[in-house]
């Protein structure tokens, strides 16, 4: 039961942890509703099987290159979204929910995700060991068991967020509205760019070397 109660806790504090995911939630569901922060919080369903699979696979860690790569990509393609959110705000109306978006959300949120390197630390830092701890001495089911909390946790406290902006976006007036986009957008893009930066950095760390 402390290893179920442990993941569902971690799960919640990842879930609402700042970064490049969550904030694009606020953003898709300041811009669209719920529906679209429902589909960007969604995102790592898609993203970290692969991601679970590799990191259990090769838990001794991905080379330093490719994780600061990743990190670089990611980066650039957070800010890419910000800035757009920061082109579009200084235009932009409250309209009803449901406008627009639709399965482009959830792409945006698969590839923010996917391309971060935080999901692969995360999991080769942090869960990777525990799983692999807990499948080797108590079985599959509280391993499975244990999973499935810690997504429900990281997933349902990002629902929940984009609920309950969701509500307040209503009683937003245009130029409130406009300052909460140009905030997710600066926040999107400032994340963006600690990510480039922080991939960089990686790169020309001593453990990599091009020579």
């Amino acid at each position: 039961m402390d290893a179920l109660f442990f993941a569902l806790a971690l799960g919640l504090s990842a879930g609402i942890s700042p970064g490049p995911l969550l904030t694009l939630v606020l953003t898709a569901t300041l811009e669209r509703g719920f529906g679209a922060g429902l589909r960007v919080a969604s995102a790592p369903l898609v993203t970290d099987v692969p991601i679970v699979a590799a990191c259990l696979w090769l838990l001794a860690g991905l080379p330093a290159a490719a994780l600061a790569g990743l990190g670089v990509g990611g980066g650039l393609f957070a800010a890419y979204l910000g800035a757009g959110v920061l082109r579009r705000a200084g235009s932009a109306e409250p309209r009803p929910a449901g406008g627009g978006g639709g399965p482009r959300d959830l792409w945006r949120g698969v590839m923010v995700n996917a391309l971060s390197p935080h999901p692969w630390l995360f999991w080769l830092g942090v869960l990777g060991p525990q799983v692999v701890a807990l499948w080797r001495g108590r079985g599959a089911a509280l391993t499975a068991g244990f999973v499935g909390l810690f997504y429900a946790g990281l997933v349902g406290s990002k629902i929940a967020v984009a609920a309950g902006v969701a509500r307040g976006r209503h009683h937003l007036d245009a130029r409130w509205y406009r300052r909460a986009l140009r905030a997710c957008g600066l926040l999107l893009l400032g994340f963006g760019m600690v990510l480039v930066v922080q991939g960089i950095a990686a790169l020309r760390g001593p453990g990599v070397d091009f020579d």
